[in-house]
């Protein structure tokens, strides 16, 4: 993972559920580009295209709740942002999005303290948030070493390959 990333928020509501990150219609297409182009589509069908490589979704409470869609968290992925900060996570979405090598972050404060268009940096790291637009600074809990390897190698199935390679190696 890198040691920041940086990117201007996308802000939204409490409950953002799967069905607005990638209506049913789309989730059948399994490349994450293709998928990513239809991102919040069901929220903002705006956002793809005010969206630049390295921003950053930012939500209150319950991101990610409704159905168990794995596309989910890969279609916010294949749109180009860097993470996700929310004051709270459904947790099927919070272990969807790290299988897949998404980051989140969970911070109330960070939430309240940055608007649409902000600029952000994130340590994924330490679980620090900057609003560099602002200049304030706020905490989330930082990866254990063993979630950041996953979210460095792309997430789990990557992460495995990469282990029984070496497991096969020696």
């Amino acid at each position: 993972m890198e040691s920041k990333l940086r990117g201007r928020a996308h802000k939204y509501g409490k409950n953002v559920d799967t069905d607005v990150i990638i209506p049913g219609k789309y989730c059948n297409i399994i490349d994450p580009g293709e998928l990513g182009k239809h991102a919040l589509e069901g929220i903002d069908p705006e956002f793809t295209s005010r969206m630049k490589a390295g921003d950053v979704i930012v939500a209150d409470t319950n991101f990610g709740c409704g159905s168990s869609r794995e596309v989910a968290p890969i279609a916010i992925k294949g749109s180009g942002a860097a993470a996700v900060v929310a004051k709270s996570f459904a947790r099927i979405f919070y272990r969807n999005a790290l299988n897949i090598g998404l980051p989140i972050f969970e911070s109330s404060d960070a939430v309240e303290g940055i608007e649409s268009g902000d600029e952000i940096e994130l340590e994924p790291a330490t679980g620090i948030i900057r609003n560099i637009t602002k200049g304030t600074e706020y905490h989330s809990a930082e990866f254990p070493p063993f979630m950041r390897s996953l979210i460095d190698a792309g997430g789990l199935v990557p992460y495995v390959e990469s282990r029984l390679a070496q497991s096969a190696s020696k």
